[in-house]
C-alpha cells in the first residue's frame, strides 16, 4: 500500500497544492487544512477510479474517507483486486 499512498500524495501535491512551503504527509488533514475541497475530492475520486480500474461507491466517498492520504489509500485498497 506504500506505493498507493505515494501515488495519491503526489497527485494531491501536483494538482491541489498551490504553496510549495506547505508540507503534506500521509496523515495531513487534507479537507480541514483546505488542501482538498469537495470539487477536488470528486476529481481525485475519478482519478483513482480510472488509474486503478475500480468503482468507489459515492456513499463511501465521504469527507472523512478523503481527509488524509492514508484514509484514501485504505478506501481504495478495499476495491483493488
Amino acid at each position: 500500500m506504500e506505493n498507493l499512498k505515494e501515488v495519491i500524495l503526489q497527485y494531491v501535491i501536483n494538482e491541489y497544492l498551490e504553496d510549495d512551503s506547505v508540507e503534506v504527509t500521509f496523515e495531513t488533514p487534507l479537507l480541514t487544512k483546505g488542501i482538498v475541497d469537495s470539487f477536488s475530492m470528486v476529481s481525485l475520486k475519478r482519478f483513482l477510479e480510472s488509474k486503478y480500474e475500480i468503482q468507489i461507491p459515492d456513499d463511501r466517498a465521504t469527507p472523512e474517507a478523503f481527509d488524509s492520504v492514508s484514509k484514501i489509500a485504505e478506501l481504495v485498497d478495499e476495491f483493488i483486486d
